[in-house]
């Protein structure tokens, strides 16, 4: 009988060819319902006559996304740098406090209801208070509130799977007269990894609208969200439409990167690995 763990053994031969078709499979539905909408959107308007600043034709957006494709993925790239900032820092902090709370559990008893009450708090209204406090043509600010955006989910989820373990796996390691530190890197880390994953996913969604709505109260001028603001208050709607698909895409990208991380990091959890 094979001792090799499940995690590391070697795919079988045709296995990774199955596993990219299938993916593929997968995917196929959303990319038809993708195809169709802007079909969809390009005829409805054709055939209407909508006006531009109401919703422009996919066709001039790709067109603009083209021809403009040097200032828009510089802009792009600016505020990507403050969302994947923003990502980082709050998500890190996330994570360790959620350590400690879940540590110290009359601690967290009491501070975690004021967590999800801050939580509740509209954010992004915070975004001038920031640009007081930094420069608004500063990167630190965007960070700032990208990282508030992050802390709360990942925390949130951290605390809970950290929390979630199975009784009868901490009765074991205390058996074993485990200590905190044992029990942390054995037991309760790895049963929250997937909840630590699933926070992050979402972060990576929230990190980019905090760090683009964050620059419509004042960023510097090769910033994607002011970008976006100055095109659509003189009228340039299929630039700031561009604007709007690149920072989907820079979302997207952050997104994928989690999300493969995750498939790399937990191959031992069934539902990452099929």
């Amino acid at each position: 009988m094979s001792t090799t763990p499940a995690a590391v053994q070697p795919v079988p031969r045709g296995g990774l060819g199955r596993l990219v078709g299938r993916r593929v499979v997968d995917w196929l539905p959303a990319v038809v319902v993708l195809v169709g909408v802007i079909g969809l959107w390009e005829v409805l308007i054709r055939a209407l006559d909508v006006q531009a600043f109401l919703l422009p034709k996919p066709s001039e957006i790709a067109r603009t996304l083209w021809d403009n494709r040097h200032e828009l993925w510089t802009a792009g790239w600016f505020t990507f740098q403050e969302a994947l900032g923003g990502f980082l820092l709050g998500s890190g902090l996330a994570i360790i406090v959620a350590l400690v709370l879940a540590r110290w559990r009359l601690l967290g008893a009491a501070l975690l209801p004021f967590a999800i009450a801050a939580n509740a708090i509209p954010i992004i209204a915070f975004a001038p208070i920031t640009n007081t406090w930094f420069s608004p043509l500063n990167k630190s600010s965007k960070i700032v509130i990208a990282a508030i955006l992050c802390f709360f989910p990942v925390l949130v989820n951290t605390l809970r799977g950290l929390t979630s373990v199975n009784p009868r796996a901490l009765e074991l390691m205390h058996s074993y007269a485990a200590g905190q530190a044992e029990i942390f890197r054995r037991v309760r880390i790895p049963t929250a990894l997937p909840f630590i994953f699933t926070g992050l996913k979402v972060a990576t969604v929230l990190a980019m609208i905090g760090a683009v709505v964050g620059e419509y109260f004042g960023g510097a001028l090769n910033a994607l969200g002011v970008l976006i603001l100055t095109r659509a208050r003189v009228f340039q709607f299929d630039e700031a439409w561009a604007g709007i698909v690149v920072a989907c895409l820079m979302g997207l990208a952050l997104y994928i990167a989690v999300a493969a991380l995750e498939r790399l990091t937990l191959r031992w959890v069934p539902s990452t690995s099929e």
